[in-house]
């Protein structure tokens, strides 16, 4: 195979990786994990792949590409394949105060430990040594799960252990980032030890991964110094919750979530997850996410109240899940109106109409993109005006030409 159509190349040179992790995970001793500015997670090669491990990368990689297939379920051109839409919460008053919205995703977890269906879970909680970034940790009890509950806008490769993780012998339930769950599922697919290993699989509702700068830029808003510094979190204790660093004289500096995550993180997004099909986990079995009420005019509402919870139960193993968290006592559930999804998730609605015009000026410039089939792109296009799709494409395409350009200087 020519070393430019390796997919590994193709993955970094179109600055197309997620970062989950899944190739240095499957091939330990040949890729591993490090952090490449401006502070992203990317796959460093210690030794070449072999072509039937090449084939074997490129059948499981999100960077590369997408398969969604309906099976009889609702099939939302936005939202994916599901087969109920309701709000919940946690009934545990602390769980669901330190979860980023109702702790329903930290709730479905203690239940799945509680219940003998999982022995463990594979989640992100935040590194001691660097309080803005991500760690990847295996809880087993409450206390684990409170540990990692709430939104990390960071950095993570939970799959960057699944060799360890397959070796353990242990089920786990895993939580990950949509495209974690898109290599985990596709790997769970062809090997059954991954999924005898990984019974169930969750996720949330991802606006794009931030670069460790951002955090860092976070900290500089607040007048808080990286080295004072003791703990930090994005968001929860609340809802939406602040962005606050602990420092270690006790002291506390805070911003809100709309200054935190609208000024700052979000403009530190990664390229792929602006081309990125599926913010929203439809390859997951259960996904969370934040059930915001609106305004007059449809906006999100971000004044701090308790929190809800957006559960989309997307496979029958999901839905029977929720249904016994729902009788154990660790769920309570309301109904939802699927119609008011696009108002609360502005941003996961105008990626996905973006996204045709974005992937068309890529195209455009040369620049190698994802593999997206049964995503309803053009569906999705469709819902956009012609104008608004046009500054997509003309605003990808400025980027794409500005990367070529400094490319060849």
């Amino acid at each position: 195979m020519p070393a430019s159509r390796k997919p590994l190349n193709r993955v970094l040179s179109g600055n197309l990786c997620a970062g989950c992790g899944a190739c240095a995970g499957m091939f330990p001793d040949k890729l591993a994990m490090e952090m490449s500015p401006p502070g992203f997670l990317r796959p460093k090669q210690i030794a070449p792949l072999t072509e039937v491990e090449d084939d074997r990368l490129a059948s499981f990689c999100p960077a590369l590409g997408q398969t969604i297939e309906a099976q009889g379920r609702t099939d939302d051109i936005l939202w994916g394949p599901y087969l109920e839409m309701r709000t919940g919460w946690s009934t545990d008053p602390d769980l669901r105060f330190s979860g980023a919205s109702g702790g329903a995703l930290s709730g479905l977890l203690l239940h799945l430990l509680e219940s003998g269906e999982v022995d463990a879970v594979v989640q992100i909680a935040a590194s001691a040594d660097t309080p803005i970034a991500n760690l990847t940790v295996i809880s087993t009890d409450r206390a684990g799960i409170l540990a990692g509950a709430g939104s990390r806008y960071a950095p993570s490769a939970p799959l960057a252990q699944l060799g360890e993780l397959l070796a353990s012998g242990q089920r786990y339930a895993f939580v990950g980032k949509p495209c974690d769950v898109v290599a985990l599922r596709a790997l769970a697919n062809d090997k059954p030890e991954v999924a005898a290993a990984f019974p169930i699989m969750l996720s949330f509702f991802c606006a794009g991964v931030p670069s460790e700068t951002g955090g860092r830029e976070v900290l500089a808003a607040i007048g808080a110094e990286p080295e004072m510094v003791a703990r930090f979190r994005y968001r929860g204790q609340g809802w939406p919750g602040r962005a606050t660093a602990v420092l270690k004289d006790g002291s506390e500096r805070s911003m809100t979530y709309h200054d935190s995550w609208g000024g700052i993180l979000s403009k530190h997004v990664q390229h792929r997850c602006k081309i990125c099909a599926d913010g929203t986990g439809k390859a997951a079995d259960i996904v969370c996410a934040d059930a915001w009420e609106s305004d007059a005019a449809g906006y999100p509402v971000f004044d701090e109240a308790e929190g809800i919870s957006l559960i989309v139960n997307r496979t029958e193993l999901g839905g029977r899940v929720l249904k016994d968290a729902v009788a154990a006592g660790r769920i309570e559930t309301a109904t939802f109106d699927v119609e008011q999804l696009a108002a609360i998730q502005p941003g996961q609605r105008e990626r996905r109409r973006a996204l045709l015009a974005r992937l068309l000026a890529l195209r455009l410039t040369g620049q190698p993109i994802p593999r997206y089939r049964g995503l309803h792109l053009w569906g999705a296009a469709r819902q956009n005006p012609t104008l608004r799709n046009l500054k997509n494409f003309l605003g990808m395409l400025r980027r794409a030409l500005r990367h070529c350009l400094s490319e060849k200087g």
